[in-house]
């Protein structure tokens, strides 16, 4: 007898797989990256902190006590140091749990494949020395978790995900998307990177939204897609609408894939398909999400 889909792998989310995910997210980060998307959020500037950014003549107006003396015996010529602005660095995470996610043909449900995305990005983030916070939709109250840095902040993040996966699960209906992220703005601090999984099926009004986001933070797109599942055969399919009205669909085979990068409501968004192994969706992940990426 098959497990009951409550406890089956790839439709349920649980704790241990997600925690493991930070082995594969180190793992993938010491890899050489051969592309990666523009825009992100700056992990290291100039300013007032301790780690030295470089050195450079000195110009009138510069801080003597930041002289290089070696620099400057060895030119001749005056030098100062420069430093890394120490900043807080907040990452929200956002995963679609809605019932247009709770659905997969192959490895994971999106929302499964959604949450594992974010989790690796959550990892990079605290590695980094920064804040990783949660906000998870569901059909009923989303589940968010402040901001905090460290292992234990991703634990806690983990916790949260398992939580409102869930309950997603419990709840066959949902807000337009639009709707449900209108708590990010509540949530993320000016400055911080949000990063939103979702299918964007359906994504509503989303393009005020959007524009409110990015206008004082970093916001990035991830779209969650089953296109190379391998799609379901030839024929007709019964399906029930979110009303509850049942319908049969036809369906003429395999569907060509998107393009990995594509546009929802004027802000670009990397393609992640669910089908794809662990290994490969850190990768991706990985070239898209540089440490060193700059807006």
């Amino acid at each position: 007898m098959s497990a009951p889909a409550q406890t089956t792998r790839g439709v349920t989310l649980t704790a241990d797989p997600l925690i493991a995910l930070r082995q594969v997210a180190l793992r993938v980060r010491g890899q050489p990256v051969m592309a990666a998307l523009p825009g992100g959020f700056v992990t290291r500037r100039k300013g007032h902190g301790q780690d030295i950014a470089d050195v450079r003549s000195y110009l009138p107006g510069d801080d003597l006590r930041h002289l290089d003396r070696g620099s400057t015996a060895r030119t001749g010529v005056l030098h100062v140091r420069q430093f890394m602005d120490e900043r807080d660095r907040v990452t929200l995470l956002v995963a679609d749990f809605r019932a247009p996610m709770l659905w997969g043909l192959k490895r994971a449900f999106r929302s499964v494949a959604a949450a594992e995305a974010l989790v690796l990005l959550g990892w990079q983030a605290v590695e980094e020395g920064g804040r990783v916070g949660l906000l998870a939709l569901t059909g009923g109250t989303p589940v968010a978790v402040r901001p905090r840095g460290r292992a234990r902040g991703m634990l806690e993040v983990i916790g949260g995900l398992v939580t409102a996966h869930a309950q997603a699960l419990k709840v066959p209906h949902s807000l337009p998307l639009d709707v449900a992220l209108d708590p990010v703005g509540r949530i993320a601090p000016r400055g911080a990177e949000v990063v939103i999984a979702s299918g964007f099926d359906a994504p509503g009004a989303l393009h005020d939204r959007f524009a409110d986001l990015s206008r004082c933070r970093y916001l990035h797109l991830l779209r969650l897609s089953d296109a190379e599942a391998g799609g379901l055969p030839r024929g007709r399919y019964p399906i029930r609408l979110a009303n509850g009205r049942r319908l049969r669909v036809a369906v003429s085979g395999k569907a060509a894939p998107p393009p990995d990068i594509s546009t929802i409501s004027g802000q670009a968004a990397l393609r992640l398909d669910a089908a794809w192994p662990i290994d490969q969706l850190a990768q991706r992940l990985a070239a898209a999400f540089p440490t060193d990426r700059v807006p």
